[in-house]
């Protein structure tokens, strides 16, 4: 869901120029040290507990260009995090969650993070590649606190404290590509169009068709955007006039709605594949919703909210029940996800008396087989790998809860086994 977006050339240059600010003010702390304190039963702890209460961060977009994504991302965590303490929190102490709405602004990103960072334990949510990718060597040198974004850039990789969870943007595009070989009739010569996001996440994403293009003998036809762009049509006039079989889009849900829904009305009838932050069941309901039931696939790191599984069912259960005004889509898992295995770093941290941030990341490190109910199981050990290769092929259908289908099932193809990112 990323759900990620991306900031501009401009923006990137603004954002540096204030993380260097932020940064320059910011004390070091060694959460392994003197910092340290003994709580309740000898259990250490340090920034992010006190009193009877550990603080959990979530840096989301509620306003902006993914505010329907932020909106589930967060209500799903903060529903995990009731339960949880409804069930006796951790190690004695109740868990709290501490948001903030940056609006995908890169300004208010950086900000929202400095602000929270010496207040929490770590953070459960960070929507946006580009700024996780911003703090990156601040969290990996003085600040040393978990996250667990919701972004897949690649970029993002290497980190013991920023862990990607499901497959990365490339892997999840080398994944989807598969998919239209095998299932779409993708071959050899042919040529395939991809429409990215300039950023972390488009980049990454290209990286992958790139990959698997030159495995599969097919070439890349590129074409770059701003997450300002809405209207598709110079987009699919070029691609059609390039003769390509198939599009690859790197992009969010509006503009995948114009895409494919512009490449209807012009009859130029292809399959399209976005990445997992390129739909919102709410597109279901404008004009380009028969033309997105028809043609349209999204590459996904779970399966959708909708699926068949006793863990599915029962959060959507207690998702309508928490809050029966608001749809239900695929943000709610990628968000529950992230709270629940933060949960569980929390209760393994808690078994080796150890609450510190060096304690919690240290935990999250040692789960190598992590199964939520969704379809993948996760693997959090190497830093330098996501915790999944696996990618599911969901189509938009408004027949079933949440709106998407699942054509295939939780899948890694032989290229993104193979596939090192960033080689």
């Amino acid at each position: 869901m990323s759900t990620t977006t991306y900031v501009t050339r401009s923006a990137a240059g603004a954002l540096a120029a204030l993380l260097l600010v932020a940064g320059c003010s910011s004390k070091a702390k060694d959460t392994g040290g003197d910092g340290d304190k003994a709580g309740a039963g000898g259990v250490r702890t340090g920034e992010g507990v006190s009193g009877k209460t550990i603080t959990l961060g979530a840096l989301t977009d509620m306003t902006g260009v993914y505010a329907t994504l932020g909106k589930s991302v967060t209500q799903a965590q903060q529903l995990y995090v009731k339960q949880l303490n409804a069930a006796g929190g951790v190690c004695g102490y109740k868990v709290a969650l501490s948001v903030r709405d940056h609006g995908y602004d890169p300004q208010k990103a950086v900000s929202g993070y400095t602000e929270l960072e010496p207040k929490v334990l770590g953070f459960a949510q960070f929507i946006g590649s580009p700024f996780v990718a911003a703090v990156k060597q601040r969290i990996d040198g003085q600040d040393k606190a978990l996250v667990l974004p919701q972004a897949w850039s690649s970029a993002l990789l290497g980190s013991p404290y920023i862990r990607v969870i499901g497959s990365t943007y490339d892997i999840e595009t080398i994944n989807a590509v598969d998919f239209l070989i095998k299932e779409k009739g993708i071959r050899k010569g042919d040529r395939i169009g991809h429409v990215y996001f300039e950023g972390d996440y488009g980049e990454s994403a290209l990286a992958g068709s790139k990959h698997i293009a030159k495995e599969a003998g097919l070439t890349v036809v590129e074409q770059k955007i701003k997450p300002t762009d809405n209207d598709m049509t110079a987009q699919v006039t070029a691609l059609k006039k390039a003769g390509v079989k198939a599009v690859v889009i790197s992009a969010g849900p509006r503009q995948a709605a114009s895409l494919v829904g512009v490449a209807a009305a012009s009859g130029f009838d292809v399959p399209v594949i976005g990445n997992n932050s390129a739909f919102a069941p709410q597109l279901l309901a404008t004009q380009a919703g028969p033309a997105l039931t028809k043609n349209y696939y999204v590459a996904s790191p779970s399966l959708p909210i909708g699926a068949d599984t006793p863990q599915a069912q029962k959060l959507v259960a207690d998702y309508r029940a928490a809050y029966p005004k608001d749809t239900l889509d695929n943000g709610i898992v990628a968000g529950w996800t992230a709270a629940a295995a933060f949960g569980e770093a929390l209760k393994e941290a808690c078994a080796t008396k150890d609450l510190t941030r060096q304690g919690v990341d240290k935990a999250l490190l040692s789960i190598d087989s992590y199964d939520i109910g969704f379809g993948v199981i996760q693997n959090f050990t190497d830093p330098k790998s996501p915790s999944s290769r696996e990618s599911v092929i969901l189509q938009p259908d408004k027949s079933v809860t949440g709106g998407m289908k699942v054509v295939r099932e939780a899948e890694a193809s032989e290229a993104a086994k193979a596939y090192t990112p960033g080689a």
